[in-house]
């Protein structure tokens, strides 16, 4: 019998034809000089790199690799280089991890779901090569596709471009038949509009002159022979008689899979081009967005300016511009979803799901971004006022002027509102009785935003004498619901709370932004904190209640003032009763976060409210933690879950000696007891990398994601 030749594709020469780029995070130069030995002599082109600590690799992310492979390292986990790669130009490189010394074969897919490509053993050389061309051979794999999608785009640009600029007819065919036509094309065979020519024959209209050997050709076009593609035709239609010999050519349709664009030359006085040349239109590039990444439910959200700034309008050119492009980053932050262009002022999103629920509920969070927001151009600030608007895009996109009456109908439809249960009642306190009670009208979830008290004309006048200006403000954007909630997302490094977030507030004041934190005036008015504090958990919890449609994981840190705690004796119910209602699979939804200065300077009755706010279902964080020398007196004292850390120990990430002390502070607390330790403020990329190595379970910061108005995964997108 003869020998068969097996050959696996995935190790195919192709490989060895190009440069392969490694690079190589180990310890071990002699390993790391094996490895390109080993792929040089199976005829590989190696560029290789080792290294082994964190500002090199921060450095090498900047350039474009075939493969990381992990071995060991002086100052750099897996784990952390895995949240780096997540987070730059190339988020989807593999990555190969040699071998760890005390790796058990069971931990292989917890290590796979972490994002590692595949684990390899060094020792056994020949294993190790496979394992490492099948990986090169997917990575190259990846990167073609990604190439040939954004050649294919340019493609479809400049073709498009080509057709608009050059004064041609133009339709697309589907199965012999017009399903669409530019006002050019109807021109030319004096139609007066689109309706008249959708389901006519391509035959009936063209009437070549030599039939047979036209259908030929087109059968063959139609099966996607396009070097076929041009042709001239004598048309025997009385109304291009002027214009024979017809030039046709025919090319793949960008609008729809099974069709073909006919596109035919014609004098240019008889022609008028509407369109951009050289760009292509909100249609095209949704059409494309649509065929790439392909969902069962979609939406378009129109995202629109509402009011304007006199002072906007009356600014130089770059001001004025960057406004607009400061809007749409602002946009693209809080959305994580395509956006496109229509003008200045108005941008169209695409949003997709695996259900309607599940759009529904991305839709209603969007509902955030209606409330006023600030820009900042060029370190001033400008008010953003946005109207929002969605369609269903229950049939796809059909054509241009289809999908133009899809954006004039979605700009007229507000989004869609959570439809909260009847159950939804809470009590918001409308005035403070005495320093230990509080007075708890009923109140409807669903209005919550209402203006919460009608004070009489003259308890007004009397505030008003007393009040700080900038509490005044404040208390006129609670009564209108213009308080502002940011949503920052907690990096988890086990990989098992993906979903926990962190619920700070603010407001606008004289064209700045108020943390309410940080708003020492707060002290000044129980009254109005409380009401604050109870307004921020019922709109936060409407957030998570419909947040949960989509990861029923999903956990909030939200943090509130002292005087909820202290002199809000219905409080723990309020909570209880908060916590039943979002409806939650998690037995702890909420954590409810004080500031250690806060608690510090009323140990006694602290203890015993947080105590009760824990039997009542809340579980209980301090933040600004670590600052004070009685930070671990707290720990040893008192019922807490977690603890985020003082931003000036934030800053000792940025030397190895500053994390060498942040080590033992954290290593004295988790002595203490056992808890969720919580590093913030990580805004950039060495902060967030150093916080690895330290044992602090959560890291959060701008670098992973910044603040957002409404709940979103960014892991997802």
């Amino acid at each position: 019998m003869g020998s068969i030749e097996v050959r696996n594709p995935l190790l195919s020469k192709k490989l060895k034809r190009t440069e392969t780029r490694l690079l190589i995070i180990d310890d071990n130069q002699i390993r790391y000089n094996q490895i390109c030995e080993l792929l040089t002599n199976h005829d590989y082109q190696v560029d290789a790199v080792l290294l082994d600590d964190l500002k090199s690799f921060e450095k090498q992310l900047n350039f474009n690799w075939d493969l990381i492979i992990f071995g060991r390292a002086y100052d750099l986990k897996y784990e952390q280089a895995l949240s780096l790669v997540r987070l730059s130009q190339q988020p989807n490189l593999p990555m190969i991890l040699l071998k760890p010394d005390d790796y058990q074969a069971e931990q292989y897919a917890q290590y796979i779901r972490k994002g590692i490509y595949d684990i390899l053993n060094f020792d056994y050389l020949e294993r190790f090569y496979v394992g490492l061309v099948r990986a090169l051979s997917f990575s190259r794999l990846s990167q073609t596709q990604q190439h040939l999608m954004n050649e294919l785009e340019t493609a479809q640009i400049q073709t498009q471009s080509l057709v608009d600029d050059s004064n041609r007819a133009v339709a697309t065919i589907q199965e012999g038949i017009h399903i669409q036509a530019n006002p050019d094309y109807l021109k030319l065979f004096g139609l007066q509009n689109e309706d008249e020519i959708i389901g006519l024959p391509l035959l009936d209209l063209l009437q070549p002159s030599n039939l047979n050997d036209f259908k030929t050709r087109f059968k063959k076009i139609s099966q996607g022979q396009f070097d076929l593609g041009r042709i001239e035709i004598q048309s025997l239609n009385p109304h291009v008689s002027a214009s024979n010999p017809l030039k046709l050519e025919f090319l793949p349709s960008t609008s729809e899979e099974d069709a073909v664009q006919i596109s035919i030359d014609a004098q240019s006085k008889m022609l008028t081009s509407e369109k951009t040349p050289g760009k292509p239109s909100t249609f095209q590039s949704l059409k494309r967005e649509l065929n790439k990444q392909s969902a069962p439910v979609n939406a378009l959200v129109t995202f629109s300016l509402s009011a304007y700034d006199p002072e906007v309008l009356q600014s130089d050119w770059a001001t004025f511009n960057g406004y607009f492009e400061a809007v749409k980053e602002f946009l693209k932050e809080q959305t994580h979803t395509p956006l496109f262009k229509l003008e200045y002022d108005v941008v169209v999103g695409l949003f997709q799901a695996d259900s309607k629920a599940i759009l529904e509920s991305k839709l209603i969070s969007l509902n955030a971004l209606s409330k006023p927001q600030l820009i900042t151009v060029e370190q001033k600030s400008f008010p953003l006022n946005l109207r929002l608007g969605y369609v269903m895009l229950e049939q796809g996109l059909q054509d241009e002027m289809h999908c133009n009456t899809l954006i004039a109908q979605a700009f007229s439809s507000p989004l869609p509102k959570a439809e909260v249960a009847s159950e939804f009642k809470l009590d918001i306190p409308a005035s403070l009785s005495s320093p230990t009670s509080i007075d708890m009208p009923s109140i409807d979830f669903s209005v919550a935003e209402a203006p919460i008290a009608n004070p009489t004309v003259a308890a007004v006048t009397a505030i008003s004498n007393a009040t700080p200006s900038i509490l005044k403000a404040l208390s006129e954007c609670l009564e209108r619901g213009e308080i502002l909630l940011k949503y920052q997302q907690l990096y988890d490094k086990e990989d098992t709370d993906l979903y926990t977030y962190e619920v700070t507030s603010g407001f606008i004041y004289e064209n700045k932004w108020q943390d309410i934190s940080n708003l020492v005036e707060l002290h000044e008015d129980d009254e109005l904190s409380i009401k604050l504090d109870r307004w921020i958990l019922v709109e936060s919890s409407k957030q998570l209640h419909n947040f949960i449609v989509q990861y029923p994981d999903a956990r909030l840190i939200v943090n509130l003032n002292r005087a909820v705690l202290f002199k809000d004796r219905t409080f723990p119910e309020f909570i209880s009763k908060l916590i039943t209602i979002i409806r939650s699979k998690l037995q702890h939804p909420l954590t409810l976060q004080f500031s250690e200065e806060d608690i510090l300077m009323n140990q006694h009755d602290a203890q015993k409210y947080l105590r009760t706010l824990r039997e009542h279902g809340a579980l209980i964080s301090l933040r600004d933690f670590g600052h004070s020398m009685y930070s671990e007196t707290l720990l040893r004292e008192f019922d807490i879950n977690a603890v985020s850390l003082d931003t000036e120990l934030t800053q000792m990430l940025n030397s190895d000696t500053g994390i060498e002390q942040l080590q033992e502070k954290i290593t004295s607390y988790n002595e203490i007891k056992p808890l969720s330790i919580l590093i913030r403020e990580l805004n950039d990329m060495t902060l967030f990398a150093n916080a690895w190595n330290v044992d602090a379970r959560f890291i959060q910061g701008n670098y992973f994601q910044k603040k957002l108005d409404h709940l979103i995964d960014v892991q997802e997108h």
